[in-house]
């Protein structure tokens, strides 16, 4: 039998725990060999981020620390440039059976990503449910997946409101993240100086 493997790619700025309850929920629901944190390089449909490569890599470091599953791959950002999932995956090696891990945010715009029909060749797409978001699938990928025989995978995960944005936002505005981050990321956070407001 193939190894099942679970792809969790975002920005990752900073990864907080709700990023890391989701890699667990995916890894215990789907019975993964592991999971790869693919941070991006320059994910083409979002602001520019504010902490650099360096710094992300290291804060995943820190917050997959205590979880052997949990695997770092930083193949987006070794090749630079703009992150496309489908360059990525075209990447990575064949022989495992490949979960995409996606929140329901991401699902509506699923179809304007580049190359997604083949992207749902080479991966089975596992949604969980975002706060403010509905699990319904685009209507061409739905047909797209009866195509090719395969079906969204959900993924049974208590939605929670914990976003980097609101993470960067308090932190910028000297308020408690208590709860929101791993406490070593808070710590690293803080000893680097990230994400504070610009000094005028």
């Amino acid at each position: 039998m193939a190894v099942k493997t679970g792809l969790l790619g975002g920005s990752f700025d900073p990864i907080h725990l709700a990023h890391i309850s989701l890699a667990r929920a995916a890894w215990q629901f789907l019975g993964l060999e592991e999971v790869q944190l693919i941070p991006a390089a320059n994910p083409w449909q979002r602001e520019p981020l504010a902490a650099s490569s360096e710094h992300r890599l290291a804060m995943l470091e820190i917050a997959s620390r205590h979880d052997a599953y949990l695997r770092i791959n930083p193949i987006e950002i070794t090749r630079g440039g703009a992150s496309y999932t489908i360059a990525t995956l075209r990447q990575l090696p064949r022989g495992p059976d490949y979960y995409w891990i996606l929140g329901a945010d991401q699902l509506v715009n699923f179809c304007t990503w580049d190359s997604w029909q083949e992207i749902t060749q080479l991966v089975h797409l596992v949604v969980a449910q975002r706060p403010g978001s509905t699990l319904q699938a685009p209507a061409a990928l739905t047909e797209q997946l009866a195509r090719i025989g395969r079906s969204l995978i959900h993924l049974p995960f208590e939605p929670t409101a914990i976003s980097a944005t609101l993470i960067r936002e308090r932190l910028a505005s000297g308020e408690s993240t208590a709860g929101l981050l791993d406490v070593a990321v808070e710590q690293y956070i803080n000893e680097n100086g990230l994400y504070q407001p610009p000094s005028t």
